[in-house]
């Protein structure tokens, strides 16, 4: 009997420390961890993961299915608001009172004109959960990024930004894609699209932009791409290009391309009405079925990037 009862003592406390080791834990920085006038350096070869522990010095985690990321918290840090692009709450303030979970979203380098390498290191932050998961379908994922320039075998952090703005959905934002805007002037493009459960998705481009000593988003194109809304319905995408403008150094113009096609909705449960790009809304109306193809031009006006001028439209294949 005494046997007995120490093998279930013995049982019930395995169960409970394997219960414990299986909830992520939390460990607490130093405020130093968000000063964007700190200063890192590393050896060549770049390593992504070990670099972004310095920055971010929580407590690293392998989960399955590539699940990777720092949690952490600060106690001591000032918070401050930032923006979330899809705009169903407040603003959220960051550190996350509850804590937070830092992962890789990114590590693009590229070479400018006269030969120097960099290296953007992206973060994804979400907030603390004690299995590791990202949730919240209209909460995106905090972006942040460390730039980094190459001298001889070592990598030295030019600027630290650890957070911009949250796009996505889930807590997890798109990944970002590297573009010159100017003569070795590089910004970054971020595709947000989100929805309902199992509705349309809509898609939003924004162009972030080192600006007045900040990333920032200098463009949100609305009606970008729109995708999810069932078989044989109205859906979209888009694409950009860089205008090549000698009179123009930096901040160059940008052509955007939409190609899409559009099917009047017949309004059951898997076909939705969605809400149509304005250059083809009087189309719309009078036509049951097309394609189509809109090309506008974006332009910087010393703040933000308009469209200017009027957009041009093709239609095809109209019924």
């Amino acid at each position: 009997m005494r046997l007995l009862f120490l093998s279930l003592v013995c049982f019930l406390f395995s169960a409970v420390s394997f219960a414990q080791d299986d909830i992520i834990s939390l460990k607490n920085v130093p405020d130093t961890v968000l000063n964007p006038k700190r200063q890192l350096q590393v050896k060549d070869p770049f390593d992504a993961l070990k670099t972004a522990q310095k920055l971010f010095p929580g407590k690293l985690y392998k989960l399955a299915n590539d699940n990777t990321f720092i949690s952490w918290s600060c106690k001591k840090c000032k918070t401050a608001t930032y923006r979330d692009v899809n705009g169903t709450d407040e603003d959220p303030v960051f550190p996350f009172e509850r804590g937070v979970a830092t992962r890789l979203l990114d590590n693009i380098d590229y070479v400018d004109s006269k030969g120097n390498e960099f290296r953007l290191l992206f973060f994804n932050h979400s907030e603390y959960d004690e299995d590791g998961a990202q949730t919240g379908r209209f909460s995106g994922g905090l972006v942040g990024v460390a730039k980094f320039a190459k001298n001889d075998k070592t990598w030295q952090m030019r600027s630290f930004q650890p957070a911009i703005a949250a796009f996505g959905a889930f807590s997890s934002a798109p990944s970002p894609k590297l573009v010159e805007i100017g003569e070795d002037q590089y910004a970054f493009t971020i595709e947000h699209a989100n929805g309902g459960g199992g509705g349309p998705y809509s898609g939003y481009l924004y162009l972030i932009v080192g600006f007045n000593g900040t990333y920032q988003p200098l463009m949100e194109l609305s009606y970008y791409s729109s995708f999810n809304n069932g078989e044989g319905s109205s859906k979209w995408s888009s694409s950009y290009k860089v205008i090549k403008d000698d009179k123009k150094k930096f901040f160059r113009d940008f052509t955007i391309t939409t190609t899409g096609f559009y099917k009047k909705a017949k309004g059951t449960e898997d076909d939705f009405e969605v809400d149509l790009p304005p250059e083809i809304a009087a189309m719309a109306k009078t036509k049951k079925q097309f394609n189509f193809v809109i090309e506008k031009k974006v332009s910087f006006t010393g703040k933000w990037y308009n469209v200017v001028g009027k957009p041009t439209v093709k239609f095809s294949h109209a019924k």
